[in-house]
């Protein structure tokens, strides 16, 4: 349907396979299964009861349209849910099913769940983009381009550096990520684990919790984290990092795939890039998805990072103002980067467009190089006014900027004749020879990357 089209190309096509709400309904019966079974290991219900309950409900059919409709009374999707499992369940079991857990505890944990593969692949897709920005690094430490500073030519330096730092910025945030938890969430209604059964029972709540934690792969929190936020906190905000990484990159290409330019060009590709009307253009749709995508990331996690304080011991909108944003956020960043891969892996490279590039303003780049070779000679001042006159007659006149330097110190300063030879102009205008620490920046950054 429309809604599907207009959002579904931005998206990871396998995550949505992977994340459709009969895998939440999926995710929330894995976590009441694996409470019953820790329950069961601790002693706080009869053994056997949570392989019956398994028994009965891991091949029951679930009314997903039914627990979909039965939010709208009960705020979220936990409570249709456990009505549905009590439901299914013989008498005997009905009062073990869902024991101490609140619907949090049962949505928090199933999102935990639902996004940990997705973690993974965001993992394995910023590994590729890792790979394929290394390889181009080294390929490119010596390929020659403008700088561009407030989108103007500013001074020289290699296509390997500009690729690192699009590698850095994408491997920090892939180290970052990966120094995440995705931790359990089991409280009870106010978070103390009073609703177990039975005296002193309640007492056994946080080890019930540390057990389900393990049952299910989970991390194990201090505490329940009904209103401290901050494990949802930090995955948005390293998730947006990470957006914020790929946009720089798809960001960058697309102003250097500009026709004027022509430096680089996206992947070829049956009907990649085509206009409806204009049969010679080759769009740069990889670094539209890329920053389309990024964009709504940040938009998803403006309202996570807004919902980080929470009343008293459960949220009143702020929690479930999570949800959405939380799983879109993901998928769409695995969609980026899934666009960034094949971008960085087929990137096409054209040194030639960057050397003509070089010298689009006659030389005039070079002129703070220039100025700085003739300050000895002439001051401060009567270098910079002549490195930048002589820049401007290069231009006018098409022809070496190394000649115009000549012409025109010969002109002004004829008695430095013999001092500045035309070998030393040829030096100081030279964009390859001001290249500063670019090839050590490369190398210092691949170690980085493969460390």
């Amino acid at each position: 349907m429309p809604v599907d089209m207009l959002q579904s190309p931005f998206m990871s096509q396998e995550a949505q396979a992977a994340s459709r709400d009969e895998d939440f309904v999926g995710a929330m019966l894995a976590f009441e299964l694996a409470l019953a079974e820790t329950q069961e290991a601790e002693g706080a219900i009869p053994d056997g009861t949570a392989e019956r309950m398994r028994a009965h409900l891991e091949g029951h059919a679930f009314d997903v349209p039914a627990i979909t409709a039965g939010i709208a009374s009960g705020g979220n999707a936990a409570i249709p849910f456990v009505k549905a499992g009590r439901a299914a369940l013989p008498d005997d079991l009905k009062r073990y099913w869902h024991l101490g857990a609140t619907s949090q505890d049962v949505v928090d944990s199933a999102l935990m769940l639902l996004l940990a593969p997705r973690l993974a692949r965001l993992d394995a897709m910023l590994e590729r983009c890792r790979s394929a920005g290394i390889a181009l690094m080294v390929r490119h430490d010596e390929t020659v381009m403008v700088g561009r500073t407030l989108m103007q030519q500013a001074l020289p330096i290699t296509f390997g550096v500009k690729v690192a730092h699009w590698a850095l910025g994408l491997e920090e945030g892939r180290r970052r990520l990966a120094g995440l938890t995705l931790p359990v969430q089991f409280g009870g209604a106010v978070g103390v684990h009073s609703g177990l059964d039975g005296p002193g029972r309640g007492e056994q709540g946080l080890q019930i919790m540390d057990g389900l934690a393990a049952r299910l792969g989970l991390a194990a929190p201090v505490l329940p984290w009904h209103t401290d936020r901050q494990p949802i906190h930090a995955l948005a905000s390293a998730v947006d990092a990470l957006a914020g990484a790929a946009e720089k990159l798809a960001l960058d290409v697309s102003l250097l795939t500009q026709t004027e330019l022509g430096e680089v060009a996206e992947p070829a590709g049956e009907g990649m890039g085509e206009s409806s009307s204009m049969p010679h253009k080759r769009n740069p749709v990889r670094c539209a998805m890329i920053r389309g995508a990024c964009r709504r990331v940040h938009g998803h996690a403006s309202v996570i990072l807004n919902a980080t304080a929470q009343p008293l011991e459960r949220g009143l909108g702020e929690w479930h103002a999570e949800w959405m944003p939380l799983v879109d956020g993901v998928l769409l960043l695995e969609g980026a980067l899934e666009q960034a891969a094949v971008l960085l892996e087929g990137l096409e490279v054209n040194a030639e467009a960057m050397r003509r590039n070089l010298a689009v303003t006659g030389g005039a780049i070079m002129a703070e190089p220039v100025a700085r070779r003739l300050t000895p000679q002439l001051g401060p001042d009567a270098a910079k006014a002549l490195a930048a006159d002589a820049a401007e007659r290069a231009r006018q006149a098409a022809f070496p900027y190394a000649q115009a330097l000549e012409t025109l110190l010969g002109e002004r300063h004829p008695e430095l004749a013999g001092e500045i030879t035309r070998d030393e102009l040829e030096a100081a205008t030279n964009p390859a020879l001001y290249l500063g620490s670019s090839k050590a920046q490369v190398a210092r950054a691949v170690r980085w990357l493969e460390g």
